[in-house]
């Protein structure tokens, strides 16, 4: 499963994240294969999982954004096992590890702010061993390719992607993908 997902975002590198209802409508009719669902409840999760997946989608679900999951294993079990997703995104290397147990796609996202951030990926994404790292925001080159020439670990860079020079400027730093909630980069 890992390699056909992570062959999917190689196919097409922009990954289009959905944060309500509205780019939930805009996704099921385009043609990006991965989606990111950055939103909802534990209660209408498994719905839509399900209408992406029948709308030919891979979906990677936010443990951390879904109202109603505790930061526990459980909840990745509960997108596993209830909801039936592809794939996890978390901040929390536990969550990464009981996804791989799992056999879902595993993407650990950090938020580089600082130095101190910044350091911290590497060792943090080497114990956990997700299938993908993701850091947030997406639009500094130099640091995106810093994490990538540090890690054997597939980069996607997200959160202030607006354009397409910014696409551009993070896959050439190093990043192998770009998420972003801005329906327009998604038609690029």
């Amino acid at each position: 499963m890992a390699g056909h997902i992570l062959s999917s975002i190689e196919q097409n590198p922009i990954i289009a994240a959905v944060k309500n209802e509205t780019g939930l409508e805009q996704v099921l009719s385009r043609d990006n294969r991965v989606v990111f669902l950055l939103y909802g409840d534990v209660c209408g999760l498994p719905d839509t999982v399900e209408r992406l997946h029948q709308a030919g989608k891979l979906v990677m679900v936010h443990t951390d954004l879904i109202t109603g999951l505790a930061p526990r294993e459980v909840a990745v079990d509960y997108v596993s096992s209830v909801a039936y997703a592809d794939g996890v995104i978390t901040t929390r290397p536990n969550l990464i590890r009981r996804g791989r147990e799992l056999g879902l796609f595993t993407i650990l996202r950090f938020f580089v702010f600082d130095s101190l951030s910044l350091e911290n990926v590497r060792p943090a994404a080497m114990s956990a061993q997700p299938d993908m790292v993701e850091i947030l925001p997406g639009i500094m080159p130099k640091v995106i390719a810093r994490v990538a020439d540090s890690l054997p670990i597939p980069l996607i860079c997200g959160g202030l992607v607006m354009d397409k020079s910014d696409v551009m400027e993070a896959l050439s730093a190093g990043a192998l993908a770009v998420s972003s909630t801005n329906q327009a980069v998604w038609k690029l």
